[in-house]
């Protein structure tokens, strides 16, 4: 079925609460590197200075937000705010997809709601803004996007992975081994099958579309499976 026009990126700046001066960026931070024959002409390198805006900015926010808490809880925190998942949910609150660029197959499979899409493009988008205005306006459009977020997470503190070290560690085990068992597709969007070793224990294995995402299923599977957790009551990340 064939699209419609693209809305116009005025409308994204608006969600984002920022005006380009350098539009380009904009620009570069919506294209996937399906839609380029230059891997640099994606939203790379813009993500990954993203990442590290938004991390700052957070732990700032936290700093302030929680006096009382200690680092081990700030970090829980932190962590929850800036994984993919939540990245993408501030994504889909910008109505990025429709200004996304991609490839044909890309586009034709789905890319538009990809949860690993929309998170990286967020983290790009972050990038964007501090090379167009400084870290100030980055992190104002942080705090605008996320701060919402960090009162009460959507999500436990406490990830699959760490979940089954403790229990593992709590046993006197060694701690879980991640292995990558297979990849499949194609290099702009692969798919992993990872599976955790636990001493005295079946192998297990998961897929998910990073190696990050499948762990994080394959270690939720498995305290599923020795009953540790009741089903789906951690969420491992959702898989594109």
């Amino acid at each position: 079925m064939a699209r419609g026009p693209k809305p116009p990126v005025e409308a994204l700046e608006v969600a984002i609460g920022h005006i380009f001066v350098k539009r380009d960026l904009l620009k570069h931070a919506l294209t996937h590197v399906s839609a380029v024959k230059n891997r640099g002409e994606s939203y790379q390198r813009l993500e990954f200075l993203g990442d590290r805006v938004l991390g700052l900015a957070v732990a700032g926010m936290l700093y302030d937000l929680f006096p009382d808490s200690e680092e081990g809880d700030l970090s829980r925190r932190l962590a929850a705010l800036v994984r993919k998942e939540t990245c993408a949910e501030v994504a889909r609150d910008w109505d990025v997809g429709p200004h996304l660029r991609l490839g044909a197959g890309e586009s034709a499979t789905g890319g538009r709601q990809k949860t690993a899409i929309l998170g990286d493009v967020c983290e790009a988008i972050i990038g964007a803004v501090y090379l167009d205005a400084g870290y100030d306006a980055a992190r104002d459009l942080v705090v605008r996007s996320f701060s919402g977020r960090m009162a009460e997470p959507k999500r436990p503190l406490q990830d699959a992975k760490t979940s089954l070290q403790e229990w593992a560690q709590g046993r006197g085990l060694p701690a879980p081994v991640y292995r990558e068992v297979a990849r499949s597709g194609p290099a702009h969007a692969p798919e992993f099958v990872i599976g955790v070793v636990v001493e005295g224990f079946e192998l297990m294995s998961a897929t998910g579309a990073s190696k990050r995402v499948a762990e994080q299923a394959v270690a939720r599977a498995f305290l599923e499976k020795e009953g540790v957790l009741p089903k789906a009551s951690l969420e491992a990340g959702s898989q594109s």
